[in-house]
């Protein structure tokens, strides 16, 4: 945040370390945000202990839909399928939809997931007058025109560590409370070094480059424990009524415009606990990054390139030539309520 005194200003960057990420409570942000401090005091809840069953009698009447977007996740699809099936489909009738949208797998992801009890639905299939992109945010946004679910829990597909416990989790506050649009989970990070030790961090985008452009841009958001974290839940009519990014720049598009055009009451978040997934390149963090940083200076008037595409150029001493170039999808689906009916 900007603080004003005798000597010149200074920004606090809020990181995700501290005592927020355990049972004992969350924990005072000394120096941040006011507006920060106050939002994370009243919509910060642990998301472990949900009772389901008092959780499908707060439906009433609504559906719920579990979007898994997915890419070559076939060594770990099936079993968050099945986990999520077995416990929130057939044992409590929380879950009435468990989608997995397949976004150009060469793998047997599909299959998996289809033997798990997901429907699974091509991205590039849906809707192919609307053509097809690949990435995460395409396969949401396509995802929108095969559910119907009043209630959205979006859930990455590279999970190894984590609980049935996400989706009721995610939803609590959607259910409970109206003026809540949109429910981001955060949580303690598995290492991946074999030592089974957890890292209150978020991952390295988050940390070097999502917390500092809050911090800078949004410090009213400066508490969003982790901005980037692929497990979310959202109203459909609000993930309906906004532009989504068809690759990684879909959960910091999100929470920005939610904030934006609802407020900060429209947001809340749950702790979940731990989770642990696969781990990515730096190289190919630096893509996911580039794309970040794109979107999120759309949002918040900074200079943006504007373009649907852009290279990353990385360095490789093994390669020749050694420069390597990187596509960057920038492209933007349009509000899919606005989009005519096939």
């Amino acid at each position: 945040m900007q603080t004003r005194g005798p000597g010149p200003a200074c920004l606090h960057i809020v990181t995700g370390e501290g005592p927020a990420h355990g049972r004992q409570g969350h924990g005072t942000m000394v120096g941040v945000d006011g507006r920060a401090q106050a939002w994370f005091e009243r919509a910060t809840s642990d998301g472990r202990d949900n009772d389901v069953a008092a959780l499908v009698a707060a439906k009433r009447g609504r559906r719920v839909s579990v979007v898994i977007p997915a890419r070559n996740e076939e060594p770990t699809i099936g079993a968050i399928v099945a986990g999520i099936h077995d416990d929130l489909v057939r044992a409590h009738p929380l879950v009435d939809e468990l989608v997995v949208i397949d976004s150009d797998s060469t793998d047997a992801t599909s299959q998996v997931a289809a033997d798990a009890g997901a429907r699974v639905h091509s991205a590039r299939s849906i809707r192919p007058d609307l053509d097809g992109y690949p990435g995460k945010g395409e396969a949401i946004w396509k995802s929108l025109f095969v559910t119907t679910g009043e209630l959205m829990v979006c859930i990455d597909a590279d999970l190894t560590g984590w609980g049935t416990h996400f989706v009721p989790g995610l939803l609590g506050p959607l259910l409970n409370d109206e003026r809540v649009r949109h429910v981001k989970g955060f949580y303690d990070r598995v290492l991946d070094d074999g030592s089974g030790l957890h890292a209150p961090q978020g991952g390295r985008v988050t940390e070097l480059v999502a917390r500092p452009l809050l911090n800078l841009w949004r410090p009213e958001l400066a508490a969003v424990v982790q901005p980037l974290a692929g497990e979310w839940a959202v109203r459909r009519d609000t993930l309906s009524a906004l532009p989504v990014p068809t690759g990684y720049g879909v959960e910091i598009a999100l929470l920005l415009d939610v904030h934006a055009r609802w407020g900060l009451d429209a947001l809340a978040q749950v702790d979940l606990g731990a989770r642990a997934h696969s781990h990515q390149a730096v190289h190919d963090l630096g893509v996911m990054a580039t794309e970040i940083i794109e979107v999120a200076a759309r949002r918040v008037g900074a200079p943006s390139s504007g373009a649907e595409d852009a290279t990353l150029w990385q360095y490789v001493r093994a390669a020749a030539p050694p420069w390597r170039g990187r596509d960057v999808p920038l492209r933007e689906r349009p509000p899919a309520a606005g989009v005519a009916v096939a």
